[in-house]
This record gives structure tokens, C-alpha cells and sequence, in this order.
């Protein structure tokens, strides 16, 4: 990082409803990053087109909920930009440039692409624009010129290729775009509620904007250690879907109660779900009051992404003057 350039680009797809999952794995990160950076966070509904083409009108219903999520979640539109990426349209024009340059076999190689066609399997994804999506997540990212990008493990294959396009870039039409690096951040090993990953694809997630109601009986009927059958049987809290919870939410002096108590049997499951339901709505309660207010006045969650946008795409413009000088793209 240099003085002259402290700035972030991430984005999310407006795909439904953000989970404990979203929050510890992204957000909880966002949160931190938009106290020490210059930040742009944006509503990546042109993604969301990847695999909802078939029904798109959902996608507008999903961003202003999205946002409202964000918000919630403590994301201050006076220390970030959040914008809307459709409401840029240089997007779409650098991902036009940056994708006559950009080798197939650059995409046929990433490793997400076959993931999330195996994941997906119950959708047609065998279209140009599933298969060139990272070029438009390149675009998203380099159109900012940044100097990092947050980032879990599984996207390293993305920046790579970000990366990849920046240099090839570079080369052909001389030095413009700095090649971001990714900002690691700490995975958080959250499981669904059936022990698989939580996901919405699943179903199976404890969502920010549940009511207690909602969460209750969701962790209450949560698989604890299969091989605790009683009470008076030990268990095993690494193998407990409750405890990576409790290692969130919990003091440590509790989490290490609640190991001592598993492992001799003094804790319970029913008693570690108890205690879970307490932790988990002090977490959300004020998180759930803050989107309360947004959900009485839908018209700022527009107002939010309407002058975030209109910030955005005053730098894209910027940077697309140049980018059409370079090309021989300015008439």
C-alpha cells in the first residue's frame, strides 16, 4: 500500500437474504475496513444475471433488501461508497474492452467455474456470460484502480486472473492499472444448521433478519455430536455444530466452560442451544432494529445506493477517459 492509494473494492450478488454466514465470513471484515480505507462496496446484480437469467425481475427485489442487510450490519454510507454495479454502465463497457483481450483458456481453467456448475447443477450455466463472469469481476474491481481486494481463500483463482487481465492490459496498451493484491481474510467456519455449509442454496442458515421466533427453534432443533446420545454420554465439542458459535459469540471463559461441560457431561445439548439463543439474540437485536428503521422509509435504502452510484461513477468515468486515450478509443 502506498499513501496514494487506500483503496477497497468488494461486492456481494443480490441472491436473497444475507446469513451468520455472510456476516462472520464478509462483513464482520467490511465493518473493520471502512474505518481505515477508502472503500467501494457494490450491489453486484449484473453477477446475479449468471445464474437468475431465467428470472430476473427477482434481482430487484433482492437489492434494496441486500442493502438493508448491509446497513444493518453496521456499513455507514458516510465511511463507504455503496453503489449499485447496473447503475454504472462503464462496467459493462470496460468488461466489453477487457474481454476482447482476455485468452478463453484463461477461463476454462478456473477452478470456480467447474465448482459452482457442480453446485448448480439444476441450472443451465453453460452460457458466454457464466463462462466470462470473471472478466466482468475483473472490470468491477480494476475499473477503481485499487490496491487491494478482501478476499477468502477460495477467490485466490479470481485475483489471479484479475491480475492476469491487468498485466495483459499493461503490456498492450501501456502501464494503467496497479495489479490489486488480495487482503486474506480469517475464514469463518460456521456450519449450517444441518452441518453442511450454511448456505441459501441449502436452506439451512440462521438469517440476519430472522425474528427470535424464527431463530429459536431453528437452533433448538440444530444436530449436536451424533455420538452424544444422552445427556451422562461425553462429547465432543469439535464436532459440535452449536460450538463453532459459541467461539463467535461467547466469552472465552464461557466457551471453556461449555468444552469442560461437554467433555464430562455436565452441560447438556438442550443447555448449550439454551445458552445459544440468548447469545444470538443480543447479536441480532440491535442489528434487527436498525433495519426495523430502514424498512419504515424504503426510500433512503434508494437514496443510499442512488448517491453512492452517482460517486462511483463519477471515478469510473475518470478512469474510462483514459482507458478510451490509451485505446485509441476517444473520438
Amino acid at each position: 500500500m502506498t499513501a496514494k492509494n487506500n483503496r477497497i473494492v468488494s461486492g456481494m450478488r443480490p441472491t436473497g437474504p444475507l446469513h451468520l454466514g455472510h456476516f462472520f465470513g464478509v462483513l464482520v471484515n467490511w465493518l473493520k475496513i471502512q474505518e481505515e480505507h477508502e472503500c467501494y462496496f457494490f450491489v453486484a446484480d449484473w453477477h446475479a444475471l449468471t445464474s437468475e437469467y431465467a428470472d430476473p425481475r427477482r434481482i430487484k427485489g433482492f437489492v434494496p433488501e441486500l442493502v438493508k442487510d448491509w446497513v444493518a450490519a453496521g456499513l455507514d454510507p458516510q465511511k463507504c461508497v455503496i453503489f449499485h454495479q447496473s447503475q454504472v454502465k462503464e462496467h459493462a463497457e470496460l468488461h466489453l474492452l477487457l474481454s476482447m483481450m482476455t485468452p478463453v483458456s484463461w477461463l476454462e481453467r478456473n477452478p470456480t467455474y467447474k465448482e459452482m456448475c457442480q453446485q448448480l447443477s439444476q441450472k443451465d450455466l453453460s452460457t458466454y456470460g457464466f463462462l466470462g463472469y470473471p472478466v466482468l469481476m475483473a472490470t468491477d474491481i480494476l475499473m477503481y484502480k485499487p490496491f487491494a481486494v478482501p478476499v477468502g481463500q477460495d477467490q485466490l483463482p479470481h485475483m489471479e486472473l484479475t491480475r492476469e487481465i491487468a498485466r495483459r492490459f499493461n503490456y498492450l496498451n501501456g502501464e494503467f492499472f496497479p495489479e490489486p493484491q488480495a487482503m486474506l481474510t480469517e475464514e469463518a467456519k460456521l456450519p449450517g444448521l444441518d452441518g453442511r455449509k450454511m448456505s441459501k442454496s441449502y436452506n439451512n442458515g440462521i438469517y440476519l433478519r430472522d425474528c427470535m421466533e424464527e431463530v429459536k427453534p431453528k437452533i433448538m432443533s440444530m444436530l449436536t455430536d451424533k455420538n452424544r446420545l444422552r445427556k451422562n454420554d461425553p462429547g465432543d465439542p469439535e464436532i459440535c455444530n452449536l460450538y463453532p458459535y459459541h467461539k463467535l459469540l461467547s466469552s472465552q471463559e464461557k466457551c471453556a466452560e461449555i468444552e469442560e461441560g461437554c467433555r464430562n457431561a455436565s452441560w447438556g445439548c438442550v443447555d448449550c442451544k439454551k445458552l445459544l439463543v440468548e447469545k444470538i439474540t443480543e447479536f441480532l437485536e440491535p442489528m434487527q432494529e436498525r433495519r426495523r428503521k430502514l424498512d419504515e422509509n424504503p426510500d433512503h435504502v434508494w437514496q443510499i445506493l442512488d448517491e453512492g452510484s452517482k460517486k462511483a461513477r463519477a471515478k469510473a468515468k475518470e478512469n474510462m477517459e483514459e482507458i478510451r486515450d490509451l485505446l485509441g478509443f476517444k473520438y
